[in-house]
């Protein structure tokens, strides 16, 4: 089979001094044609270079890429953990360089022009497979509550996958039928062609497919991070570098609400931008190359006072000591006060702009709530492949909560109309959204305006509901710090940060320098 092109940049080509580099740190093994390489769903799975010959990329029994000599294989999931997305499968006979996972990730931490090509070569390949609609297949009906959560859940954490709609898609019905699975029993999740989960938790979800979930220790952490946004990984990076036992835990996903940015383009570093979700990425093999421990899904359902320190109770019963604690739960979005709009949520109304969401948006009129950035740059985004992008602002002036270079942007670009002083007070269809009705502020005129898929970003409320009152807050729910130490809430040893805190500025960059900040003066907790 002839060779796939890289059109994309995912596959570069190891020139032979590199391969040569990395002979030893592996070993060379001859293939035969037929031969697996890794299957579909196996976890611990290892890093492959073609020397000759080919290999193909399988997907539940479908060819979807083939490589030839210079090429390495695997994505994200290998520096991750995991388990394999696709398979690889020996197309045409030769040989080819296996290197254990564990040995890559310390070349990769070792070795940093090595590990930039691998990096981004692996990034740009998590996003194909989330385009090509790889990977687990989702099946459900858009109305049902499961399905959104089992969705919005693969969407959060980047999975690539396929979701079946039991409304619209026509075989739906007989894939079920093949399955002796009745319509009430779904939504399922099938795994590697033929493993078939009955609505599975998320925890379950997670563990199936590999993702790192917590696991009870029996030793006393020195930090235990609550939240993985930007402000909770960089507190991981700094404290596990500093040699500081560090255990992360998050209910839904890393990433924080910035993992749903699309692009943030005044991250310092970044001149070309960066997705939140690749952000997020990069932070976590960062955090877990220096020893962190990662857990997600984990719920942290309460904090209590132990005599040693903290302990982070978690959802599932399991429990987490520590002697110092950071708070960085972020916030909850926030949704419109409209009717019937959670009929639409996960399958027409969405709060989050990433790949995922854009792929339902192409070529189809779509609406933007917000005048905030992470709304500017979800109208930009998604502008790339809608049909036209209707930016739905309240406020009479983007300037008040918007950077101006977003701004600028959206006032050259084509696709996006900016409607001040609009609210939406009502939303139409049936089974799928069909369009929005919108009220001007100044005249409370309304209009209708086609729209298929409708993305709110007005704001979010602090998470600090499972504290029950442990810290001071503000008036508006955001933790108190500084009584004592910079960032401390009123618990020693308990530290806020991001945007869960009260008085923080909304940023990202500002997010990460409070995660660093926490480290510097949870040491000097610990030695006080």
């Amino acid at each position: 089979m002839q060779e796939t092109p890289d059109l994309h940049g995912a596959w570069p080509r190891l020139d032979p001094e590199k391969i040569q580099r990395l002979s030893t740190h592996g070993e060379r093994i001859p293939t035969r044609q037929g031969d697996v390489l890794f299957r579909q769903g196996e976890p611990d799975y290892d890093f492959f270079v073609v020397l000759e010959g080919s290999v193909a990329m399988v997907d539940a029994d479908e060819v979807i890429r083939v490589h030839g000599p210079g090429r390495f294989l695997g994505e994200l999931g290998l520096l991750t953990g995991q388990a394999a997305l696709v398979g690889a499968v020996v197309d045409e006979p030769g040989a080819v360089l296996r290197i254990p996972a564990e040995r890559l990730r310390l070349l990769i931490a070792r070795d940093s022009a090595l590990g930039d090509l691998v990096l981004r070569a692996y990034f740009i390949r998590r996003s194909l497979l989330i385009e090509l609609g790889a990977g687990l297949r989702i099946i459900g009906s858009r109305f049902s509550p499961d399905t959104r959560r089992l969705r919005d859940f693969a969407a959060r954490n980047r999975l690539p996958h396929r979701w079946i709609d039991l409304e619209q898609d026509t075989q739906a019905e007989q894939a079920l039928r093949r399955l002796c699975v009745r319509p009430e029993e779904t939504p399922l999740v099938i795994l590697n062609g033929d493993r078939i989960l009955r609505n599975p938790s998320n925890a379950e979800l997670a563990r199936a497919i590999g993702l790192p979930t917590p696991a009870a220790h029996g030793d006393v952490a020195d930090l235990v991070i609550v939240g993985a946004g930007p402000a909770g990984l960089a507190a991981a990076v700094y404290g596990a570098s500093e040699g500081l036992n560090t255990v992360v835990v998050d209910a839904v996903a890393t990433g924080g609400q910035a993992g749903t940015s699309s692009r943030i383009e005044n991250y310092l570093g970044f001149p070309s931008g960066i997705s939140g979700a690749e952000l997020a990425e990069r932070a976590v093999i960062q955090a877990e190359k220096f020893g962190a421990r990662l857990g997600v899904p984990a719920e942290a359902t309460a904090l209590e006072v132990e005599n040693a320190g903290y302990g982070v109770a978690l959802g599932d019963g399991g429990r987490i000591s520590a002697r110092t604690v950071v708070l960085a739960t972020g916030a909850r979005y926030r949704s419109l006060d409209v009717p019937g709009l959670e009929r639409f949520e996960g399958g027409g109304v969405y709060y989050a702009a990433t790949e995922v969401e854009a792929l339902q948006c192409v070529r189809l009129p779509v609406a933007v709530v917000g005048g905030g950035n992470s709304a500017g740059q979800a109208a930009l985004y998604l502008a790339e492949r809608a049909k036209r992008v209707r930016l739905l602002v309240r406020g009479g002036d983007l300037g008040k909560s918007m950077s101006r270079y977003l701004i600028d942007q959206i006032e050259r670009a084509p696709g996006i109309e900016v409607h001040l002083r609009t609210e939406v007070r009502e939303l139409i269809g049936d089974e799928t959204l069909e369009a929005v009705v919108v009220e001007d502020g100044r005249t409370g005129e309304r209009r209708v305006h086609e729209a298929r898929n409708l993305f709110i970003f007005i704001g979010a409320d602090p998470c600090v509901g499972w504290l029950a009152g442990q810290v001071e807050l503000d008036g508006k729910g955001f933790i108190r710090t500084g009584d004592t130490l910079p960032l401390e809430t009123s618990l020693p040893g308990v530290f806020a940060v991001g945007d869960v805190r009260s008085g923080s500025i909304k940023r990202v960059a500002s997010a990460v320098g409070e995660g660093a900040m926490a480290v510097r003066l949870v040491h000097e907790r610990l030695s006080g």
